[in-house]
Formats: C-alpha cells, structure tokens, sequence
C-alpha cells in the first residue's frame, strides 16, 4: 500500500481554503480527479478496491481498448499530461470495415482524412494516470481498500481491507468507482434519488491478434470491424504489434454466446463469419476458454451529489453516467467531467458543496445525450457501415464539409474532435441541414430564373 498517514475524519463541506478530498476509484476518471484538484492545492486520498495496478496483472478479457479523442485530449492537455499519455497510443484515421468475403472498405473519419481517434491501452493508460497523480504534492493511494459503508453526513467510509475492516474519513467524498459503483449504491438508498441501468441484450468478449513476423497482421492506421448484420468484431492496434479484438454477440438466439457454447461450435461460426480474421489468431481456442464474456450497461442517475450535514458526496465518469462504447466516448466523457468540476470549484471560490450542484446541473443532459448516441452508433457499426447508402451518404456528408468548412461539420467530427457540448450537436446538425437545404432552394430557383431569362432573350 501507498502512504502512511491517517484520513482526518468530518468537517464542513463548505471548503473555502484547501482540504481534504477522499476518490473513491483510482481507475481513470479517479487517477485525473486527482491530478486536477491537487493541482488546486487539495489533499487527496484514492481508494481501490484492486490491487496496485502497476504491480498487479491487468484482469484478463477486461480491457477493451480505449479511444481517446480530442474531449479526452483537451482535458489531458490542461493537466499537462497530453504528451505522456498519447506516446503510448497510436492514431486510427478511419475505419477498415472487413466484407464476408475479406474485401476491404477504409472509411476516413473527417473529411481531410487527417483527424484521428487515437487507440489505447486501459491499463497502460490507468498507469500512466496514477503514476501522475502520485507525483503531485498530497496524493496517496490505498489499495485493496473495497468500501463497505458510507455515511453521507460525516463522511465516514468502511473498507474491508486484506488486514481487516478500515475506517476513514473526509469532508468531500467522490464516486469515481465505475458503473457499480460502491459510492452509487449507498446514494440509491436515499429518498430522491433517482437510479435505473438498461442492460444491452449483447455481451462482449476480448480476443487478440498477435504481431505476424514481428509486425502488424493488419493495417495499425485504422480501427477495424467486421460488421455482420447483428453482431460485429472490432480490432483496435497496440504497440507492440498486436490488436486487441472484441467481439459483441447477442447473448441468446441464433449466433450468440448462449447458442455457440463450446469451443467447437465457437470456432466454427468464427471462421465461417470471420475467415480472414480466423488465419490471424493462433491461440483462438484459448481465448475464447479463458476470457469472460462481458455486460454491456447503460447507467443514469441523478443528482450526481448529496450534501448530508458534516460532508458532500459527488459522483464523476461512469458512476454517474456509464455508457456502452460504440462512440468511443466513455473516457473522454468522463475526463471532461474531471474539466467541468475544476471549471466549477474555479468559479465558485472551491465552495465543494456549490461547485458539485453545478458540476451536476451542466453535465446531466450531455452524460444523457451521449448515451443515447453511442446506443444509436451500435446500429450504424453492425448494420450500415458495409451498406452502399450508408457509404453515399458519407461521401455527401464530407463532400459538404470540404465545400462549406466550418459552416457544416458531421456529427461524428462534432463527437470525437470537438469539444462542442454533447446535447448542443444535433441541434447544430439540424440547423446546418437546414441552411443546405435552403441554400440548394435558392440554387435551383436561380438556376429556374436565369433559364427563363435566356428563354426571354432568345424571344426577343
């Protein structure tokens, strides 16, 4: 375990001068949580359940690479933490969409062709976090601490721990411990809170295309899916060469986990429905032995805090607001929380209480939207992506961007290389269609007046 100094049990959650902040999750949102608020002057304890992930093996099946876009980047780049983080990661400027047959379709992201997502490691990236947090001046970390109790109005936590039961304590209190969430749980157990979780009727496994002759098997500059009507594989470059794949199957019925569940059944609709992928993984059988099949859950709740009478409890990234990952937005939207709390203890003279009732209030209706979007995109992944409209109405769609820069931005480029607040992007969508379908009117009725005037011409 990190540190050695005790937690300071209660005060006021009124902060005006610098105090103690206890994060519970040293997971991604937590680990920049911390950056930022010691970057304040605060004194922050993080709790984790697991053990020291720089010590420890990264759970097997679970990683799911991320993709940081420029939200995440944005609020990297405030911390300093930019250059650190994106050395580890490796730009996918469009998507490689696999046909049956092993045909080939790269589709850019932007119009240009040169923004990129930018594919990582969770756990490389978790340590990199950590490890900056743990830098700053009055940062510890305690792990294996897995909290058993929480008393919102004094701030008292109960750990189990692998010594014993634990208590600690702090004024402000933050949930940044995931979509089942610990610090959730005990606020859903208070009149007013409002908590529901929809589950995706998909699980998720992660398999693994290793480096071929010491190099990719396939093109790093691009993430790959193979797009199969209801179900789909995604593949996402690291590097060391190889890709971590995820499959999303239906969890019963025809081509799902339910029914293809031995190996040998497994093995067979896979290299039936993903040949070329198949010819790339030798250790197939064993990942699909060893690595579980995953949930796919969308999470809302509201408020996002509860001041009780000696303390403030806040929730931040997916124990507030989880999402399933067909947007890629997961971690970008949980760090610009990280950007919008800062942004609020800035304005309100670091008054916790105030600044999380405001926190809350601003990033309620884009933690909503975006879930709403990324539930929409798995459609577009596993159904439209391989179909001829589909790629006509991307061609307009970049055609008009480069005919109109600025004044028409698609909505994937307003998602993942903007920073323009997830619920103010389809109203902007709406009003760009509309002014390209008044100014295609006012074409073509100049186009009608100019033929009649040369029909008037020609009369005369």
């Amino acid at each position: 375990m990190a540190g050695g100094r005790r937690a300071r049990r209660g005060g006021e959650p009124g902060m005006s001068s610098r105090g103690e902040v206890a994060v519970v999750g040293a997971g991604l949102v937590g680990c920049l949580t911390a950056c930022y608020l010691a970057r304040r002057g605060y004194e922050v304890t993080l709790y984790e359940r697991r053990p020291d992930p720089r010590q420890a093996t990264p759970e097997r099946g679970r990683s799911i690479n991320l993709a940081i876009s420029e939200r995440g980047i944005d609020a990297l780049r405030r911390i300093g933490l930019e250059e650190a983080v994106l050395k580890a990661a490796l730009p996918m400027p469009g998507r490689m969409v696999h046909a049956p047959d092993g045909t080939l379709n790269f589709q850019p992201y932007s119009a240009g062709g040169q923004r990129a997502i930018n594919s990582i490691s969770r756990s490389e990236l978790n340590r990199t976090l950590l490890e900056a947090a743990l830098a700053m001046p009055g940062v510890r970390a305690l792990f294996e601490h897995r909290l058993t109790g929480l008393d919102v109005d004094s701030g008292r936590m109960d750990f189990d721990t692998p010594t014993g039961p634990v208590t600690h304590g702090a004024p402000v209190v933050l949930g940044a411990d995931g979509a089942y969430s610990a610090v959730r749980g005990r606020l859903q157990l208070l009149p007013g809170f409002d908590f529901s979780q929809d589950y995706l009727d998909y699980g998720y496994k992660e398999l693994t295309i290793p480096a071929r002759d010491g190099g990719f098997a396939l093109d790093p500059g691009a993430l790959h899916i193979w797009p199969r009507g209801k179900a789909m594989m995604i593949a996402l470059p690291n590097p060391d060469s190889s890709f971590t794949c995820t499959l999303f199957w239906p969890k019963s019925g025809p081509g799902s986990f339910e029914e293809l569940d031995t190996a040998e059944r497994f093995e067979e609709f896979f290299a039936a429905n993903y040949a070329d992928a198949r010819a790339l993984m030798p250790d197939l059988a064993g990942d699909y032995a060893h690595n579980p099949i995953g949930h796919l859950v969308t999470v809302r709740a509201h408020p996002w805090q509860v001041r009780g009478t000696g303390a403030v409890v806040g929730l931040l990234g997916d124990a507030a607001h989880a999402i399933v990952p067909f947007y890629g937005q997961g971690a970008n939207c949980g760090f610009e929380d990280c950007v919008e709390l800062d942004r609020c203890l800035q304005e309100t003279g670091d008054d916790f209480p105030e600044a999380l009732a405001r926190y809350g209030a601003r990033r309620k209706e884009h933690a909503d939207t975006i879930a709403e979007l990324a539930l929409a995109n798995f459609v577009e992944m596993r159904d439209k992506v391989a179909s001829r409209t589909f790629l006509l109405g991307k061609r307009v769609e970049h055609g008009l961007e480069r005919l109109l820069p600025g004044r028409y931005t698609s909505r994937y480029e307003l998602v993942s290389f903007s920073t323009v607040p997830y619920a103010e992007i389809q109203p902007r969508i709406s009003r760009q269609r509309r002014a390209v379908a008044a100014g295609a009117l006012g074409a073509l009725a100049a186009v009608g007046l100019a033929a009649s005037a040369i029909r008037a011409l020609r009369r005369h």
